[in-house]
């Protein structure tokens, strides 16, 4: 195992292994728990398909195969559950690598009986443009971020698939002014479902771009019903406005956080937050995140000085699955150019980072991005029960870290 080329920076926190995903990125993560052995799902980012690892000793991940995905589609988000395993497809976004021709539309379905070997039991299509970030944490539902035909952005489509191979959507969710094809209007450009909408009981947190932080009703899981929204634009940007909420089960809370779009900081704030909901009818930020400080031998006085994105993506989920970390006192954060950042949330009112990871910065340039200059962009953070933690870069492979010991809860 070799580590890439050039100078990462680190404090309270290691890295004790990489694969470099044979020269192919990957975006968003799952963890499969078979027996003993750990296998890793990591969605190709630059192109189309699926990585399957393991990843039994973390310091040395083993590349099992790459699964190609269809042509000139995007498959950049994967959940694994109960031996299950959810896939999108959408089409390439402008600017992405798009080009004009057929894509691939919906998820895939597929059994991890095999966990090196996963086989595709079913695929459910939205009739428009695919998903985006779905939600999948077990049992009969998939909680997808669809884009179908007459609708201004994303929606939340609710999908059965307790038959596999005839997966049905059982209900969608929309704000006033997506449904175009029904005569709507008034909807702001940037407002849709970013995903994944997370379940918490018969709750549903979703972060709704421009639409901000939204909570629904899924006691009927044929009828959602809005309970409250929670606006974060203005003042803090429209695109992506809210990018991920994920809901605490031991306190009344949601941590909330944007996505850095615009490379050299070119944009209003990003932000990660949280927000109280013990009244959930009216949902309320009561604390910030501090923004990410260089190191101090960094040959750049802040990051939107180093080029490329800034900002928040990506947090850690546990989803209810048991080989994942769950230590809702900490939230592991990726922050593109300023890598992976780890928070002590213990104190809602006063956040305190702990621990923080920089890769070093690319040396080939293997996707479209950054376009200002070729820096690492950290992407997605998953860590597993054992504490090993998971990340992805849009240049890079994916490195494993470890908190040192005595660094926050680990």
């Amino acid at each position: 195992m070799t580590f890439p080329p050039g100078e990462a920076y680190a404090w309270n926190m290691e890295a004790i292994g990489y694969n470099d995903l044979i020269g192919k990125p990957a975006f968003k993560m799952a963890i499969h728990k078979a027996g003993d052995r750990w296998f890793l799902y990591a969605a190709g980012f630059w192109h189309p398909g699926l990585h399957v690892l393991e990843v039994t000793d973390p310091a040395n991940p083993r590349h099992i195969r790459f699964i190609d995905g269809p042509d000139n589609t995007w498959t950049l988000q994967v959940q694994v559950a109960e031996g299950r395993m959810i896939t999108s497809q959408e089409r390439i976004a402008p600017g992405w690598g798009d080009k004009p021709g057929p894509f691939g539309d919906g998820f895939l379905i597929w059994d991890l009986s095999d966990p090196e070997n996963p086989r595709q039991i079913g695929h459910w299509k939205t009739g428009g443009k695919g998903t985006h970030r779905n939600y999948y944490d077990g049992g009969d539902y998939v909680f997808a971020t669809g884009l179908p035909e007459g609708y201004q952005g994303h929606i939340l489509q609710i999908v059965d698939i307790s038959d596999p191979a005839n997966p049905k959507e059982v209900s969608r969710w929309w704000r006033k002014g997506q449904w175009t094809a029904g005569g709507e209007t008034g909807a702001h450009k940037d407002d849709f479902l970013h995903g994944g909408a997370y379940r918490r009981g018969d709750r549903l947190y979703m972060p709704y771009s421009a639409g901000g932080f939204v909570i629904l009703d899924i006691s009927d899981i044929t009828r959602p019903k809005l309970i409250s929204e929670l606006p974060f634009s203005p003042p803090f940007q429209s695109f992506i406005a809210v990018h991920t909420s994920l809901p605490l089960t031991k306190r009344e809370l949601v941590i909330c956080n944007s996505e850095a779009i615009v490379e050299n900081c070119d944009e209003p704030l990003g932000y990660a937050g949280i927000v109280d909901i013990a009244d959930e009818a009216n949902p309320r930020l009561i604390s910030l995140f501090p923004l990410p400080k260089p190191p101090t031998t960094a040959p750049y006085k802040n990051f939107c000085d180093k080029g490329g994105r800034f900002g928040p993506h990506n947090q850690h989920q546990w989803q209810y699955q048991e080989h994942l970390l769950h230590d809702e006192d900490t939230c592991y954060l990726t922050y593109f150019n300023a890598g992976l950042r780890v928070y002590d949330v213990s104190d809602e009112r006063l956040v305190k980072e702990i621990a923080w990871f920089v890769p070093p910065d690319p040396k080939e340039q293997r996707g479209v991005l950054p376009k200002s200059k070729l820096v690492g962009q950290t992407e997605d953070v998953l860590v597993d029960n054992r504490g090993n933690i998971f990340i992805t870069d849009k240049n890079h492979g994916i490195y494993v870290l470890r908190m040192k010991p005595g660094a926050g809860s680990l």
